[in-house]
């Protein structure tokens, strides 16, 4: 967006070139904060990195994980009866997203209070 600042037509004036570099800014932060989205389970818990939020959860809070057909991340039970969305698991990555899954739900039986499904 920079170079296409400078090599736009020359009727594009100072505030429209500092506009293209401004949403070429917001653009590449809106992704960043997309791109950062992950699941990391450790002895001691699950760290969900959302894109605008980081939630860090012990074993015995996270009750259950779910996902349907077509969803585009898995839902975390909690036990405080709330949900949560898990967007590092990314459900169009299908073999990925179903074997993360299976991990996800053998370190939360090893490690947790989930229930024998």
């Amino acid at each position: 967006m920079i170079v296409l600042a400078f090599v736009v037509a020359p009727q594009f004036g100072l505030l429209d070139r500092i506009g293209l570099v401004l949403f070429g800014l917001g653009v590449g932060w809106l992704l960043h904060m997309f791109a950062r989205c992950r699941v990391t389970a450790d002895e001691h818990g699950l760290t969900v990195v959302n894109a605008f939020r980081t939630h860090r959860f012990e074993w015995a809070e996270v009750i259950g994980v779910s996902m349907g057909t077509g969803e585009p991340w898995p839902t975390l039970d909690l036990a405080d009866g709330e949900s949560l969305g898990a967007m590092g698991i990314n459900g169009a990555e299908r073999e990925d997203a179903a074997r993360a899954l299976a991990e996800l739900r053998t370190l939360m039986h090893a490690h947790g209070e989930a229930p024998d499904r």
